[in-house]
């Protein structure tokens, strides 16, 4: 797997298909004016402008960028012999040695590209991996990327070793011994090979990693658990910080967080809860590390709610709630309690754009975790989805009942205690799927 090595001088290209294409849906609507990228006037979103931040993200230097509307990509090259031509001469006057497309390749489109540029061409998955490569930390994260590099790798392997001809069986001390003489191996061929090895042995390891978490999040279900998901930069490690005070790192760059991070959060009504910190996701989230992450996002899985954190100033906002669905639906976690917390509401300046979010978030809570303000509401409307699944009980349990107690310190909380001959009596909230447990002392 090629990795964008630091400071790279990049250019970039996009694809815009015609149904995505701006104006492309008003056909007797001229486009504005591009730029002298090609780009679609200042009115306009930017359409590489996310590419432009994951490649800044993984090091490189942005010399240029490059569109193309097309009505389907070229099978060979993606854009065609007279574009091809165009990127050629202005990645050589830039003086870009790295050519990065937003759409994904095909291997056979990758070396046709390479071959007419004379330069090394990568898509948008690869510079994902390559982000993901540099931020994973712990011994899971790097086993997960690995494999999800070596899975979006295998079809794209060429043969670089062509100056070492076949590797022939019982020749020279590479091979040898009765029963491996024949016609040998040519190199790629044995790096494929080695290749499907290791993805075997990392998805062993994984399945390992994947049942420890299973256990491990499910030790926690005495607890009422709290996921935080939305999209990369979102806010969601600041939102982490803000109710918590956990210290998580917050870096104004994509995937600064890949392992998911757990802490205490008390409520104001004293209720401990779980909140969970997981890696943020991203439109087009290539589906080889979807797969891998599935052990990292078991806390998305097992939470008993969601808080689905939108960076509400984005013009794009819209889309990035649609791309996080998307990969929840990936994940199974369509059907689970989902707050939707607007975050950076101090940076709106199109209210109307905020009554769009709150539309598509019927019980969304507006709030930033940069100024704390609307902190108090979300906390509110976390008490009120907690308060749906639990019960109040006024129980009269005997003093000598340790287990009671101590069974009620593990599932619920002890609002009012008195005791009175050697009886405590109490109110007290219980999980409504553990209540049965007290109900012999129920008054």
């Amino acid at each position: 797997m090629r990795s964008t090595v630091y400071r790279e001088k990049a250019l970039l290209v996009g694809i815009l298909l015609d149904e995505n294409a701006p104006g492309a849906r008003d056909p007797g609507r001229p486009d504005p004016p591009a730029d002298d990228a090609g780009l679609p006037g200042p009115a306009r979103l930017d359409p590489l402008e996310e590419l432009e931040q994951l490649v800044t993200t993984a090091g490189a230097e942005i010399r240029g960028r490059i569109l193309q509307r097309r009505r389907r990509p070229d099978p060979a090259t993606g854009v065609g012999s007279g574009k091809v031509r165009e990127i050629a001469q202005r990645a050589g006057a830039l003086g870009c040695d790295l050519v990065i497309f937003d759409n994904e390749l095909s291997a056979g489109q990758v070396r046709n590209l390479e071959k007419a540029l004379d330069r090394k061409v990568i898509d948008r998955t690869e510079v994902i991996l390559d982000i993901f490569a540099t931020h994973a930390r712990s011994n899971q994260a790097k086993l997960q990327v690995e494999l999800a590099q070596l899975e979006y790798a295998l079809p794209r392997l060429r043969n670089l070793w062509t100056h070492l001809g076949q590797m022939v069986a019982g020749h020279g001390s590479l091979m040898g011994g009765i029963g491996t003489r024949g016609p040998g191996e040519q190199q790629i061929e044995v790096d494929r090979r080695l290749a499907r090895d290791r993805i075997i042995d990392l998805k062993r390891e994984i399945a390992r990693i994947e049942a420890r978490k299973r256990r491990e999040v499910s030790a926690r279900a005495v607890n009422f658990t709290v996921a935080l998901v939305g999209y990369t930069n979102a806010g969601k490690s600041t939102l982490m910080n803000a109710l918590t005070g956990a210290g998580v790192l917050v870096e104004d760059k994509l995937f600064s967080t890949l392992d998911t991070k757990t802490r205490a959060w008390m409520l104001p009504g004293r209720q401990k809860v779980l909140l969970s910190d997981t890696v943020g996701f991203i439109r087009n989230l290539p589906h080889h590390l979807v797969a891998s992450f599935h052990a990292t996002l078991e806390e998305v899985r097992e939470a008993n709610l969601l808080l689905h954190v939108v960076d509400a100033s984005h013009p794009e906002a819209v889309a990035q709630v649609a791309a996080v669905r998307s990969v929840l639906g990936a994940l199974d976690c369509t059907g689970q309690q989902t707050i939707g917390v607007l975050n950076k509401s101090d940076r709106v300046g199109d209210a109307l754009a905020l009554r769009v979010l709150e539309r598509d978030f019927p019980e969304a809570v507006a709030c930033s975790a940069k100024t704390g303000e609307g902190l108090d509401a979300l906390c509110a409307a976390v008490e009120r989805a907690i308060a749906g699944r639990f019960v109040e009980m006024t129980l009269a349990v005997p003093a000598g009942e340790g287990k009671v107690f101590a069974d009620l310190a593990r599932f619920g909380q002890i609002l009012e205690r008195r005791y009175d001959d050697g009886i405590a009596h109490l109110r007290a909230r219980v999980p409504i799927r553990e209540a049965g447990k007290f109900e012999r002392f129920k008054m």
